[in-house]
């Protein structure tokens, strides 16, 4: 029989015997788990007054969530900014012509995106050591964000960390990759650039509450026990009182706290459904599924972003919002921006570019072909002679990356002795002018000779 807990006994440090539920479904402390003060203070600005547990109150607790540090105020830094290296790299893109190759402007998008992944580390790094974040700061550096993505979508959205990348720094990786979905769907919607700056803000934070867990939960290469899943369904709430801390606006502490709630509302913390989930909230939560199928982990396998955005288009049990998957469709296509895909005539495409109102025929850039400029060669999909058939595999789409290196570092040494061709070719040029000058020179002061003296 379970035994009610109110709010007023939940007191620091006390643990429970059985796991302490917030109604018959949700897992609000796993057995064992100790309360801490951040639980507390989220559950009492967000109105939970009773909880129920099989068993009695035992006291301590040796896991759990971390209480929160007390900074140190001599330890304080500068909030972290975006680097000159970043905005050097912005200034690049900006200076390229529609004439520098396709391959160049990829090579730039990646190192822009690099450089921004590294500000959200320290953003997160600095929160972690100082307890502060800055809005006034990351509002600028987002509205740099969306520009830039609005302006390199077809590039950005190619860009897919590697197995190991992500194991090693997976709330970061996450987080940049969400918001770049998040914010190419809020450019579909048309929102507002000061909507697309606090949703990219919601986004690249809404997973900050994690720092409030033990790392071995996000960071394990293994599946999640149920205690250990309960214990990282709290990170909405740790997310949206740290915002809440910080002075963030109430539209922001929102959608952290909503981004897994569901439309039909089997979601977690609060069971929202429908028009009480927060707009950000809705967008995030299909970014980040989207984000998490296409994820490579140690612990499950990879499926390729065909596989993610036929799940999505299923909306198994109405858990998304309609108008965001048709959102992310049409800024992705039915085979998304950056798949290999195989066609009836039998060529293999990189796909690049959707289609206005048209997602299933996305514009394909043809593996090993060029135009007569020497650019890669770039089709419209269609339902005729240049029909996609298939996505392709994943040791498929290996054997091409390889087939593409090679090929691009073959062009680079046939460039490379080129180059040398015409250094040798330049130089000898040059030894036969000054041959001829030598012999002319010479002819010169012959003439100039009295051959009088001879006579």
């Amino acid at each position: 029989m379970s035994t009610t807990i109110t709010f007023e006994e939940l007191k620091e440090n006390l643990t429970f015997k059985s796991d302490l539920m917030l109604d018959n479904e949700f897992v609000l402390l796993p057995v064992t788990v100790s309360v801490t003060p951040e639980l507390i203070k989220a559950l009492k600005e967000w109105n939970f007054t009773e909880f129920q547990c099989e068993s009695g109150i035992s006291l301590g607790g040796d896991i759990g969530v971390e209480a929160k540090p007390q900074e140190d105020s001599e330890t304080k830094t500068a909030t972290p900014t975006v680097t000159d290296s970043v905005k050097t790299a912005l200034e690049n893109i900006k200076s390229e012509t529609v004439e520098d190759s396709d391959r160049t402007r990829l090579e730039s998008v990646q190192e822009v995106y690099q450089e921004y992944m590294k500000y959200i580390n320290s953003v997160y790094t600095h929160y972690a050591t100082h307890k502060k974040i800055s809005l006034d700061e990351m509002t600028e550096t987002v509205k740099d964000l969306c520009i830039f993505i609005r302006e390199n979508k077809r590039y950005v959205l190619r860009i897919s960390p590697s197995a190991e990348a992500r194991n090693k720094n997976f709330l970061v990786i996450h987080s940049m990759r969400s918001t770049v979905l998040a914010i190419t769907i809020g450019l579909e919607l048309h929102l507002a650039l000061s909507k697309l700056i606090e949703l990219g803000i919601t986004c690249i934070l809404h997973e900050i509450g994690m720092l409030r867990l033990p790392p071995q939960l996000y960071m394990t290469d293994k599946p999640l026990s149920v205690a250990e899943k309960a214990q990282i369904s709290m990170h909405p709430l740790f997310s949206c009182n740290i915002l809440k801390e910080q002075n963030f606006p109430l539209s922001i502490q929102l959608g952290v706290l909503e981004h897994h709630e569901k439309e039909n509302g089997q979601g977690y913390p609060r069971h929202l459904s429908g028009e009480k989930i927060s707009t950000y909230a809705k967008i995030i939560s299909v970014a980040c599924s989207f984000e998490a199928i296409t994820a490579p982990r140690a612990y499950k396998t990879e499926r390729t972003t065909f596989d993610a955005m036929v799940e999505m288009l299923k909306n198994p049990n109405n858990q998304y919002d309609v108008t965001v998957i048709k959102a992310l469709l049409y800024n992705l296509s039915l085979y998304p921006i950056g798949a290999y895909v195989y066609l009836n005539n039998g060529k293999i495409g990189l796909v690049t570019d959707v289609t206005p109102n048209n997602p299933k025929n996305p514009m394909v850039q043809l593996i090993n072909e060029k135009d007569s400029d020497g650019s890669p060669k770039t089709i419209q999909t269609d339902d005729g002679s240049n029909k996609i058939i298939r996505v392709l595999s994943k040791e498929e789409q290996a054997d091409v990356i390889k087939s593409i290196q090679l090929q691009t570092e073959a062009e680079k040494e046939r460039e490379k002795q080129k180059k040398q061709k015409i250094t040798q070719e330049n130089s000898l040029g040059n030894e036969y002018m000054n041959g001829l000058k030598k012999e002319r020179e010479a002819e010169n002061g012959f003439s100039s000779v009295d051959l009088s003296a001879f006579d």
